[in-house]
């Protein structure tokens, strides 16, 4: 029975993903900043780890006790939505900390017991606005573009030890904690000139009916991503991701 660790299972995506594989019958280590056991099934299959990926000490805690794992998803992100001229600078560096840096250093971590075994799977969560822009989220979109471009080189540079590395772009999702995460930040330092464009933006988001990435989506790529040696190094999960990846 193989052993999955995902990051960033309070809520949205990574929730979703670590039920999904329970469901499938792997052993699941749920990981979040502040643990919640009552969100996840009661099984022997399933572990709650406290893990703040942008602590060296929590990040060596939390690999120590999971023990040997088949595969990483590397889920925990935070979003930022304003104009670059409104975003101080420390939070800048707290979005690339979390979403870039986060990743890597959980890669580093985990990344001498898959060597040594010479298997495993790395799956990257990034984000379908590296497929297209949009304004107000230059500070996100460069943290996830980054992680991109680290994913298809690390691929490169594991390949010999039989490690896959796999970057999985979720389209929009509705009512996450997340994305209400997001706009709830919006709300210090909006520079006021800014102001419109940000009210066009968001009523657009409101009112738009197109297509979105619904809760499965996510974990389906993923499976796909951890299951299928022959899946794309990008895959696109959600009906709008999709649709900005052919486009």
């Amino acid at each position: 029975m193989k052993t999955i660790l995902i990051t960033g299972c309070s809520s949205g995506f990574g929730l979703e993903t670590a039920n999904y594989f329970h469901a499938r019958d792997w052993n699941v280590i749920a990981t979040m900043r502040t643990p919640r056991e009552d969100i996840l099934p009661k099984s022997d299959r399933m572990r709650v780890l406290p893990l703040d990926v942008t602590d060296a000490r929590s990040i060596a805690a939390a690999v120590d006790a999971a023990g040997p794992i088949d595969v990483l998803v590397n889920n925990a992100g935070i979003g930022w939505l304003n104009a670059l001229e409104g975003t101080p600078m420390n939070v800048v560096r707290d979005v690339f900390e979390t979403n870039t840096i986060g990743t890597m250093a959980m890669i580093q971590a985990v990344l001498p017991q898959f060597r040594e075994r010479r298997s495993g799977v790395i799956v990257n969560i990034s984000s379908s606005v590296t497929l297209k822009s949009l304004p107000l989220l230059s500070v996100y979109t460069a943290s996830k573009h980054a992680v991109n471009g680290f994913t298809e080189s690390l691929a490169l540079e594991l390949e010999p030890f039989n490690i896959r590395v796999r970057i999985v772009l979720p389209g929009r999702a509705p009512d996450t904690r997340f994305g209400d995460n997001a706009r709830a930040r919006m709300t210090d330092g909006f520079p006021e000139a800014y102001t419109a464009l940000a009210q066009t933006i968001m009523s657009g988001w409101e009112q738009d009916a197109s297509p979105i990435t619904l809760p499965g989506d996510v974990p389906e790529a993923v499976w796909r991503a951890v299951t299928d040696p022959s899946s794309p190094m990008r895959l696109p999960a959600g009906a709008d991701a999709i649709a900005l990846s052919s486009g």
